[in-house]
């Protein structure tokens, strides 16, 4: 397995709508394996496969406190269940130590292939619900700031920009 790089905001790659995944072969399993270490390593909770520059639709996730229940996504597709809709702070390893609040349907049905190929749905609620949104935005290339007022995102690219700078001057 390997930590992989993790693109930042406001990287124009982020941008890029991710291609279906047409065989969950061993690429793609290890494209997995990698993606869990990375998203462990970096203390996230959910990674599509776009924010390591690789534009497949593939999305793992692990909502757990204790780092127990990892999901595979690939292929993800979602439907809200009903119209409820509720506001959370959201945060993204592609924009660190940025937060905002962004309004995630309640219920979402989810449809995907696992690790192995093999079709599974689940009903999701709660925070499982807000990160398959988000992370399916991610496949879409959108980002959590891209609910925000122009204005926030905005003054958010400028503080990344200036983080990026100063991470090259360092």
């Amino acid at each position: 397995m390997a930590k992989l790089p993790i693109l930042e905001f406001p990287d124009e790659r982020l941008r890029t709508k991710a291609a279906p995944v047409e065989t969950v072969d061993d690429e793609v399993r290890q494209l997995v394996d990698d993606m869990l270490e990375t998203m462990y390593d970096a203390r996230g909770i959910g990674l599509a496969a776009t924010q390591i520059d690789v534009h497949r639709r593939v999305v793992v996730m692990d909502v757990s406190d204790d780092n127990s229940q990892p999901l595979v996504l690939i292929n993800p597709r979602y439907t809200p269940i009903g119209d409820e809709k509720e506001l959370l702070s959201e945060g993204c390893l592609s924009i660190p130590e940025h937060y905002a609040e962004v309004p995630r349907y309640l219920k979402v049905q989810l449809n995907a292939l696992d690790r192995n190929g093999e079709t599974y749905e689940l009903e999701a609620e709660g925070l499982l619900a807000h990160c398959i949104q988000h992370e399916y935005d991610h496949l879409e290339g959108v980002l959590f700031v891209d609910y925000l007022s122009p204005l926030k995102r905005d003054r958010i690219r400028k503080k990344m920009q200036k983080r990026h700078k100063q991470m090259q001057d360092a």
